[in-house]
């Protein structure tokens, strides 16, 4: 049971009812991490825009899917990973491959670099080294691309971080991190 309150739509203000109507509309559904972060929703706006803002960056869906399956795996968050894992079989990504990605690996060659940049970036917290950013650029990553990697990153701990204080119910079909 969540440690924190999983707002109804009943229970939520008016700024957070209008941000779960656009969240509904979107996904069909308003999954139970908007519902915690809908106790403030200054940040639930918050991380609404910078997915949105991020959505119009250089990587597509699949790349920022499998950049969140990383991160969750990183940072033990089964939510994440039940929600992106599911998000991803939505986008027709193999099972293994989706397995590949919650360890940080991709079977292609660049997203494979982009996902080892960004393990590096949650385990030493950003203070990545310099052979960090020598294999992402020998890997053909440019400054841009690991600009918005690690701004992809930051924007799933944010919602790992959440689920981990909340103790968010899974609604999604459960998986399980390898740290779990």
């Amino acid at each position: 049971m969540s440690r924190l309150t999983q707002l109804s739509d009943t229970e939520a203000s008016a700024e957070a009812s209008a941000l779960f109507s656009a969240i509904k509309s979107k996904v069909g559904m308003v999954p139970n991490l908007y519902r915690v972060m809908g106790n403030a929703p200054a940040v639930l706006a918050a991380a609404l825009g910078f997915n949105d803002a991020l959505g119009k960056g250089s990587f597509d869906q699949k790349t920022r899917e499998a950049l969140a399956l990383t991160v969750a795996g990183e940072n033990a968050c089964d939510y994440c990973a039940s929600a992106h894992s599911a998000i991803s079989r939505n986008l027709n990504v193999e099972e293994a491959e989706i397995a590949a990605r919650l360890n940080g690996k991709s079977a292609d060659p660049k997203l494979n670099a982009i996902l080892r940049f960004a393990a590096a970036v949650v385990e030493k917290r950003g203070l990545v080294s310099n052979d960090d950013l020598a294999a992402a650029r020998d890997a053909g990553l440019s400054e841009g691309e690991i600009v918005e990697t690690v701004g992809v990153t930051v924007a799933n701990i944010l919602t790992n971080y959440i689920n981990h204080v909340a103790e968010t119910d899974i609604d999604f079909p459960v998986v399980r991190t390898k740290a779990a």
